[in-house]
C-alpha cells in the first residue's frame, strides 16, 4: 500500500465563513493485490500519507482484499491512542475506499454490483460561491451550472459578523436574480453564526426562498442547530465534519438532513452505517463533497438526497484522475466499469506531490 500528497493551488483566492485558502491537498491510497490497484482519496493535511504508512498500513497489508469492512475495523482499533477524529479520520476513510476499489477490481465488477444495487443517477447541486468572489465572478458560477442543467446551487455566506450581514443578504439576492425560481437555491455559513444571529439571517433567507441552511452555527453547537431549526423555514443541515458514526449519530436529532462525507466519516464502510442511522430518524443523507468518489456509494443510499458538485474537488478531479464524467440533466451516474471507475494520472499528478 502506498499514500502521496498533492498540493493543488486554487484557480484563484477562497474563503468560507470561517476561513480563507489558497490551495488544496489530496492524499491519494493505492492499494495492490495481484494485478489490480485500488485507489482512494482524501482532502486533508500531506502528514496524512504518513499516517497510511505508518499506523494504518501495517494493520491492512496481508489481508483479504475481499474483506474491506474488516480491514476498517482493525484500522480503527488500531488508531485508539492517536485519537481518530481529524486527521486519522481522513486516513482511514482513504484507505478504506482504496480497499473497496481493489476487492471490486479483482471481482471486475463496478462497486454498485458488489453492493448489490442497480446504478442510478444521483442528482447534485453546485457549490462554490465563495465570500471572496466578485459579483462578476459569482454570477459567472451560478450561470455555468444552470447552463449544465444543474438546478440547486449553493454559495458560502457569514465571514465576518457586522458587516457581512448586508453583504450576504445582498449577495443571496443576487444568486436568486441569477438562478431564477425554479433553481433551489442554498446557503453555507460553515459555522460562522451564533444561534441568535442565525434565526435572524434565516428568516431574511426565507424571504429569497432559500431552502437549505448549511452549518448556521458550529456542528459542535447541539443546542443551536436546534434552536436555529425550529426558528427557520429552510431545512437546517451539518455533519460534513463528522469523522465517526457517534458524531453523526448525536447530530441526527437536530437536523433535517444528515450531510456525509466518504472521505473524512470512515470510508464506504461508515458511510452505510451513518446512512442507517439517518434512515431510523427519518432524515434524508446529503453527500458532501469528492463527487466522484462519492457517486457509487451515493447511488446506493435509498435516502439519498443530492450529491455536493463542489467546485475545487470538481476541477482537480478533472485535472489529476482519469475515468470521470459530467453530470447529465442534474445528475451523475456512476461509472460502469470496475470499482469505482477511477484512477490517479500519476503523470499530471506528480507537479504537485509534497509527500
Amino acid at each position: 500500500m502506498a499514500a502521496t500528497a498533492y498540493t493543488v493551488p486554487t484557480d484563484q483566492p477562497e474563503a468560507d465563513g470561517t476561513i480563507a485558502w489558497d490551495h488544496t491537498t489530496v492524499v491519494v491510497v493505492e492499494a495492490r493485490a495481484e494485478d489490480a490497484v485500488g485507489t482512494g482519496w482524501t482532502f486533508a493535511p500531506a502528514s496524512g500519507a504518513h499516517v497510511v504508512a505508518d499506523v494504518l498500513a501495517p494493520v491492512v497489508e496481508g489481508r483479504s482484499a475481499l474483506a474491506p469492512a474488516t480491514a476498517q475495523a482493525a484500522m480503527v482499533r488500531a488508531v485508539r491512542n492517536a485519537g481518530r477524529v481529524g486527521l486519522v479520520g481522513t486516513a482511514i476513510s482513504a484507505v478504506d475506499i482504496a480497499l473497496w476499489d481493489l476487492g471490486a477490481r479483482l471481482q471486475d465488477i463496478p462497486l454498485t454490483r458488489w453492493w448489490g444495487v442497480e446504478p442510478r443517477p444521483v442528482p447534485v447541486y453546485g457549490s462554490g460561491g465563495f465570500t471572496t468572489y466578485s459579483d462578476g465572478d459569482l454570477r459567472a458560477q451560478l450561470a455555468g451550472w444552470v447552463d449544465q442543467g444543474i438546478p440547486r446551487v449553493k454559495i458560502k455566506i457569514g465571514e465576518s459578523w457586522g458587516s457581512c450581514e448586508r453583504r450576504d443578504l445582498e449577495r443571496t439576492a443576487l444568486a436568486r436574480r441569477v438562478v431564477g425560481h425554479d433553481v433551489e437555491l442554498y446557503v453555507d455559513a460553515n459555522g460562522g453564526y451564533t444561534a441568535g444571529q442565525a434565526v435572524r439571517m434565516g428568516r431574511r433567507f426565507d424571504d429569497l426562498g432559500v431552502r437549505w441552511f448549511e452549518e448556521p452555527v458550529s456542528s459542535d453547537d447541539l443546542a443551536g442547530l436546534a434552536t436555529v431549526r425550529a426558528g427557520v423555514t429552510a431545512d437546517v443541515t451539518a455533519g460534513e465534519y463528522g469523522y465517526d458514526l457517534a458524531t453523526l449519530a448525536r447530530l441526527a436529532p437536530v437536523v433535517d438532513c444528515l450531510q456525509v462525507d466518504v472521505t473524512r466519516c470512515g470510508g464506504y464502510t461508515e458511510w452505510f452505517r451513518v446512512a442507517a442511522v439517518a434512515a431510523a430518524h427519518g432524515l434524508d443523507v446529503s453527500a458532501h463533497c469528492a463527487p466522484y468518489l462519492t457517486a457509487p456509494v451515493a447511488a446506493a443510499t435509498p435516502r439519498l438526497r443530492h450529491l455536493e458538485w463542489f467546485h475545487d474537488h470538481v476541477r482537480i478531479a478533472r485535472e489529476l484522475v482519469e475515468g470521470y464524467a459530467d453530470p447529465v440533466d442534474g445528475a451523475l451516474l456512476p461509472l460502469d466499469g470496475p470499482g469505482h471507475g477511477l484512477r490517479l494520472r500519476r503523470e499530471a499528478a506528480e507537479r504537485y506531490r509534497v509527500a
